[in-house]
């Protein structure tokens, strides 16, 4: 799911590195430093703006050097403009302007996009991946629209570990049936996962302990965030910029913990 506040943000400084690979569905490839063969990847699931917003190209690039594997950004909704602002309150008027200026002329890309479609090219791509390369391991991190998809595959055998970031929205159901090691980044102020939510998920996990279904799990809290924050932040407000940096390492300590080959 979509709204106004997944049309905001910021735009991160940088030019990306790696290269949109055609013999891969269009993707960006992050490959890993020095040229070495990568013995693991990470998925790197896009928010509403996907590969034409260079923020996750840059993102991947990063993680790529700090985990000295392979990233591959995928698109997951649509080309949405560049974004312009962030950390608003949602009035009636963000709301009438988002669906009348946004909203109703993407209704196409939203269908075309909806989770189970976006989630069988994501396989599509995994199998490519698994034909072409000789991956031991692959972890998911995703981020709004593309961190509700990641929560999806994290109850799936298609992923070995994850990362939330400000999910744009997952059911108990889908935390129910998590099992992978899954680390959590929310926002303090989250439309669509709010405290309530993001409460009854960690305690669904934390129920797990001492059975058998149990995965290692982490939640953090980034106190003054909004929705968007890890993906396209201000980073003119040093709270906000503290907390997309903490964010980033949070994933790169995640997945150096959970991720080994």
């Amino acid at each position: 799911m979509t709204c106004p506040k997944c049309q905001e943000g910021f735009v991160l400084p940088g030019e990306p590195t790696g290269s949109i690979q055609q013999d891969y569905r269009g993707a960006y490839h992050a490959p890993a430093p020095n040229g070495e063969p990568s013995k693991r990847a990470i998925l790197f699931l896009t928010d509403g703006f996907g590969l034409p917003l260079k923020n996750c190209k840059i993102m991947a690039d990063n993680l790529a050097e700090r985990l000295e594997c392979d990233v591959w950004p995928l698109i997951s909704v649509n080309n949405l403009s560049a974004p312009d602002r962030a950390g608003v309150k949602l009035s009636i008027l963000d709301w009438i302007k988002f669906i009348l200026f946004t909203g109703i002329p993407n209704i196409p890309a939203y269908i075309s996009s909806r989770p189970s479609v976006a989630d069988e090219r994501v396989v599509s791509f995994i199998d490519l991946l698994k034909e072409k390369k000789n991956y031991e391991k692959l972890g998911v991190v995703g981020y709004c629209y593309g961190g509700s998809a990641s929560v999806r595959f994290a109850g799936t055998s298609y992923v070995d570990s994850a990362v939330v970031c400000h999910p744009g929205g997952c059911s108990l159901k889908q935390v129910e049936a998590i099992r992978v090691p899954i680390s959590w980044a929310c926002a303090e102020d989250d439309l669509f996962w709010p405290h309530d939510r993001r409460m009854k998920t960690e305690a669904i996990l934390a129920a797990r302990k001492d059975k058998d279904n149990f995965v290692e799990y982490e939640f953090r809290d980034y106190k003054g965030t909004a929705h968007g924050f890890a993906a396209r932040p201000n980073l003119s407000l040093p709270e906000i910029k503290e907390a997309h940096e903490q964010a980033f390492e949070q994933t790169v300590e995640w997945f150096q913990k959970t991720l080994i080959v």
